[in-house]
């Protein structure tokens, strides 16, 4: 066997044949580096999604690796199809996307019909089904039906096709090996040696069954055939091979000379960018000059400053160096669209560092203000292509995409894909029923779990919840969820991600359809095209983009005041008043809990200082102990000290803390000697999930470097565990700009016109951190007018009216809460009651018959409390309507109105209160009449002893008291050590409560349950950020129950009652109308659940 001349195992399926293969590309190319294997081929079912990391991996360790994939026809047995040459792979690619495009997503349907027009230039091996048994046949052939495949593809394949022949480790071996090659033989088919690799390891075996359990919906101890018969389907070695192939040494050789034929490799993959269309015979270079010069003019009239024309030059000249002017002017002409059918963009990310970005309109931030770092977004030694994100409007966005599709075609634009891998989480969950675990343990366990942990749950999570983590069974299950973790599970569509190509893009790469009609989907992920060169657009959506726009569109048409992002007054004094205060519910990237909490701290006065307050305040920088620093020297309380020039020049605009990645960039390699490869690989590290854990390889060069040019040791470990910090989602500067700009606009909007800001909010939903319910009682703080719902009077959109309170444009607006805010009400019905509304509606009648509503969508309407300008109550306008009918025929409709004979008024009994603000806040989610807290003080004694939000500052600091409110955020930031933040709401204002790790473990239930809570604690204050930290929490959310219980509640009635009296129910869980045939909906059986529906808080984990 020491004479063995080599093998290459081909016949290799990764875990992107999605829950079969066992093993990450990397793996197999790793593991047949190390076994010395010649070659190893990666071949996924109809699938490449996973040859990029292979190929990476290969050329980290100069393994040669043969691409291909693995045919599976719906009328015929599996092929490996390898191309020999660059053009054969641009026709494996259209083959795959054949199959792809006509099936649903996931899917691929090949016929063997499909092979004629697409095998030229390929290698295929034939895979024998391993079910095949002897046949008895007279003439002494095997397997005739095979047979007949096998004839049918060696006639179109000539000199191409292969047979495989692997072991089925049967027994039976060497008589099957024999027909194997009797049977290729006689059809004159070459036999190839393969093991049909599924792991990379025999330790995998576990995993594969468990995997194969969960493709086929059953649990190991039914599994029975359907997972493998032995942990032998690894890579194996030559000589392992050679020994198993002692019969058949020429089908280990055919091995190397499917190498040696197939010479092509996604190194010779050369993406070419689409011509762009320019004016008057320019070519791309100069209609960018042109176009970028026009708009500098524009961005600086009257004179463009010196230091700009340089950089814009320098920015030019390096972009026509690299020959990336096409993809500025696609970007451009992206912007272009948008701004000629009114949404609102903004370009963000690395692209903020560019003057010519800034020139050309995609970015808004003048990277001249904030000394911006071009080389972060290009740099000629970093051999990488830009990356441009463009934000758009996140109802609007789609317009976008469909215009780039309608511009390139389908064969040459195409979306991004991203790979769904495995959480902690979902590994469980899945492992769990494989494994046959009852569906409370499964459930029980993965409460417990949370991010991306490769370690799986502890044994002290496990045992917290009762379980032994020692028993066998479930030792197994957690083991392989971990190992589970990482792997992909399938492919989905990038948040906004586009390639286009000049050439056919599904020459490049297969493309499939996507979940959501009229999208295509790359199979490669943007990882993929970073490491082959191929570039890449991001079309985003933000919701603060759609809220903006519709500000800017209240206050031109209320107002009469044109704004956009470029000429909002950029330094009101008043506007950063506001968020020393932090006044900030709404407010762009600034809202969260811990924002508001920082905003009175940092006091921005500036907009540099809200670039900072955005990255600051961010895992990165609080993991890298950056955040106390940074404010002690701001403050005063400790001297800025700088080690040395150069750092002062990298540190200076951040007091001497690194908190942007530009800035660890720069330190890295001006104080320990990284070249600029170097330190990108840094922020490779630092910016991407899949590099999460790789940033500890730079420790000992960063350390060493800069010990060497005479920084203390302590100093360089330091400085070290703040750029680690980093590794948890630091923030490149140049985005935080462009955030930044986006929470000044919001926040100015929010100062001066607030009645416009909160509408657009309202408008815009769902999106941002508050539900309505906060959006309008913030409104209402600031002396907003807020009317509700009403069918005279209501768009579909809530809108501005003129005669509410004077606002600091000098203007008496009030808000109109819109109907699409009223839950069960589809925008057609709301639509067409706004278009025939006319000069109004008298009645609940005239609406059925103008606008065509149904008795459902009016029921919907008046349990929105919608009729009050017609003075109908909720149970007065229900009893109107229950007596409509189904519409009736044109012909008839007169002759029934000269029939309607008129009724007696009925008597009802009018709402409680307490009924009234149950019914908004099922039907609105909110309520303009009361808080339910205002009404359980003083419906219950033990109320008077619980302090009210709005008297906290005037508790003394370490005074144990007592709140109760309603929750309506709860976080538990990773960078907070378990700690949970929680935000409870009485009528009188908010109270942020802490809870310690140990309270949690003693309260969970109620923490993670409740609606409404009572928190026992003692206050902390910092300023004016006051902190309850919580040692005793309730639950009392079925008080909330009560709410409706007033005198003149009346119990549910039967069905045979419902049309005579018409009360409304106790609760209506959904939200939603009865019809007339419709029984009643039963109370829940626990209040808690009528708690979160009608009050459901705002979760972050």
């Amino acid at each position: 066997m020491e004479n063995s001349p080599g093998y290459a195992e081909l016949d290799v399926m990764s875990n992107f044949t999605f829950l079969q293969g066992a093993s990450h590309p990397d793996e197999f190319v790793l593991q047949a580096a190390a076994l010395g294997l010649k070659a190893v081929g990666i071949a996924d079912v109809n699938s490449l999604a996973g040859v990029v990391r292979a190929h990476l991996a290969a050329r980290e360790t100069d393994m040669r690796l043969v691409v291909g994939a693995r045919l599976r026809f719906e009328d015929g047995e599996d092929l490996l199809a390898f191309p020999m040459d660059r053009t054969a792979y641009g026709r494996l690619c259209r083959l795959l996307t054949l199959g792809r495009r006509r099936a649903e997503k996931g899917a691929c349907l090949l016929y063997r019909e499909d092979l004629r027009d697409w095998h030229e230039g390929m290698l295929f091996v034939a895979i024998p089904p391993e079910e095949l048994e002897a046949e008895a046949h007279e003439s002494n052939e095997v397997f005739p039906r095979y047979r007949e495949e096998l004839q049918s593809w060696g006639a179109l394949l000539s000199g191409r096709l292969y047979l495989a022949a692997r072991y089925r480790y049967r027994g039976d071996d060497t008589r099957w090996l024999c027909r194997l090659s009797d049977l290729a033989r006689s059809l004159e088919i070459p036999l190839l040696a393969s093991n049909g690799v599924m792991m990379h390891s025999p330790s995998r075996r576990a995993l594969a069954d468990v995997l194969s359990c969960v493709r086929e919906k059953c649990t190991i101890d039914t599994a029975g055939y359907r997972v493998l018969d032995n942990a032998e389907r690894h890579l194996k070695s030559a000589e392992e091979m050679a020994r198993l192939f002692r019969d058949h040494p020429e089908a280990l050789t055919r091995s190397l000379e499917i190498v040696e034929r197939c010479s092509f490799s996604l190194d010779e993959l050369r993406y070419d960018y689409p011509d762009e269309t320019t004016r008057e015979g320019r070519s791309p270079q100069e209609e960018l000059v042109h176009l970028t010069w026009k708009g500098a003019r524009r961005r600086y009239p009257g004179r463009i400053p010196e230091r700009v024309k340089k950089q814009v030059q320098h920015e030019l000249d390096l972009i026509g160096q690299l020959s990336y002017a096409p993809y500025f002017l696609t970007v451009h002409d992206l912007v272009e669209f948008a701004r000629s059918v009114g949404i609102l963009c903004q370009g963000r990310g690395s692209a903020a560092n560019s003057a010519v970005c800034y020139c050309l309109g995609v970015t808004a931030v003048d990277p001249d203000r904030t000394d911006l770092l071009f080389e972060r977004f290009i740099s000629s030694e970093r051999n990488e292509p830009p990356d441009i994100d463009v934000d758009f409007e996140h109802e609007r966005r789609e317009e976008v995409i469909q215009y780039i599709y309608e511009k390139y075609g389908r064969a040459h634009a195409g979306m991004t894909a991203t790979v769904i891998h495995y959480r902690t989480r979902g590994a469980i969950r899945d492992v769990g029923k494989a494994m046959g675990l009852s569906a409370d343990t499964i459930a029980a366990l993965a409460t417990q779990a949370s991010g991306w942990s490769r370690d799986g749950l502890s044994d002290e999570r496990v045992r917290e919840i009762g379980l032994k983590p020692e028993e066998d069974r479930l030792r197994l299950a957690l083991d392989l969820a971990a190992e589970i973790t990482g792997f992909p599970r399938h492919l989905s569509q990038h948040v906004g991600g586009f390639v286009m190509t000049r050439g056919r893009l599904d020459e490049l790469v297969p493309v499939e359809n996507a979940a959501m009609e009229d999208r295509t989907v790359i199979q490669w992920d943007k990882d993929d095209l970073d490491a082959l060169g191929i570039l890449k657009v991001d079309v985003l959506s933000l919701g603060m983009l759609t809220c903006l726009r519709k500000g800017f569109d209240l206050i031109r048409r209320d107002y009469g005041a044109s704004f956009d992002l470029s000429s909002v007054p950029g330094r009101d004094s008043g506007v950063y008043d506001m968020l020393c205060r932090a006044d900030a519910i709404g407010v762009f990237q600034v809202e969260s809990r811990a924002q508001m909490n920082f905003l009175p701290r940092m006091k921005p006065r500036n907009f540099y200082d809200l670039v900072i307050e955005i990255a600051i305040v961010r895992p990165g920088p609080i993991q890298g102990d950056m955040v106390h620093p940074y404010l002690r020297r701001r403050n005063g309380e400790e001297e800025v000290h700088y080690p040395s020039k150069e750092l002062e020049r990298v540190l200076k605009k951040t007091l001497g803390v690194p908190l942007f990645q530009e800035q660890a960039m720069s330190i890295a390699m001006v104080a320990a000697g990284f070249t600029a490869s170097e330190a990108d690989k840094l922020r490779r590290a630092m910016a991407t999930f899949r590099n999460s854990g790789t940033i500890h390889t730079f420790r000992q060069k960063m350390i060493d470097g800069m010990v060497r040019r005479g920084y203390e040791q302590d100093f360089a470990e330091r400085c070290f565990r703040q750029i680690e910090g980093f590794g948890e989602y630091g923030f490149p500067e140049s985005h935080a700009a462009s955030f930044a700009l986006l929470a000044y606009v919001s926040a100015w909007m929010k100062y001066r016109y607030p009645a416009a800001f909160a509408c657009a909010l309202l408008n815009s939903q769902p999106m941002g951190f508050y539900a309505p319910a906060q959006i309008i009682r913030d409104a209402r703080e600031h002396g907003v007018e807020v009317r509700p719902a009403d069918v005279n009077h209501s768009d579909w959109d809530s809108t501005l009216e003129t005669g509410g309170t004077t606002d600091s444009a000098g203007l008496s607006m009030a808000l109109r809460i819109g109907l699409r805010q009223i839950k069960g009400l589809n925008q057609e019905d709301g639509d067409w009651l706004v278009a025939a509304r006319g000069n109004g509606y008298a009645d609940p009648l005239a609406i059925w018959r103008r606008a065509g509503l149904t008795p459902r969508a009016l029921d919907v309407l008046a349990r929105a409390d919608a009729f009050s300008s017609m003075a109908l109550d909720r149970r007065q306008a229900l009893w109107q309507i229950k007596g409509l009918g189904e519409a009736p025929l044109p012909l008839f409709a007169a002759a029934g109105e000269e029939d309607r004979g008129s009724e007696p008024a009925a008597v009802l009994p009018p709402q409680t209160l307490g009924e009234e603000v149950v019914e908004d806040y099922a039907s609105l989610r909110l309520s303009l009449k009361a808080h339910p807290l205002a009404l359980l003080r003083a419906q219950h004694p033990e109320f008077p002893g619980i302090t009210p939000s709005g008297r906290l500052m005037e508790i003394p600091v370490d005074a144990r008291i007592t709140v109760c409110g309603l929750v309506l955020v709860r976080q538990r930031p990773g960078s907070a050590s378990g700690v949970i933040f929680i935000t409870l709401e009485d009528e009188t204002g908010v109270c942020n409560v802490v809870v310690w790790p140990k309270s949690f473990e003693r309260f969970r239930r109620a923490i993670v349950t409740a609606r409404l809570m009572r928190i026992t604690g003692r206050i902390q204050r910092e300023g004016i950020v006051i902190h309850l930290v919580a040692d005793r929490i309730e639950d009392l959310s079925p008080l909330l129950d009560q709410l409706g219980d007033g005198t003149s509640f009346q119990p549910e009635l039967s069905p045979a009652d419902e049309f005579k009296n018409p009360v409304l129910p106790r609760l209506n869980p959904k939200g939603g109308p009865r019809g007339a045939k419709t029984k009643p909906v039963p109370r829940p059986r626990h209040p808690r659940d009528q708690a979160k529906v009608l009050f459901p808080s705002r979760d972050f984990h």
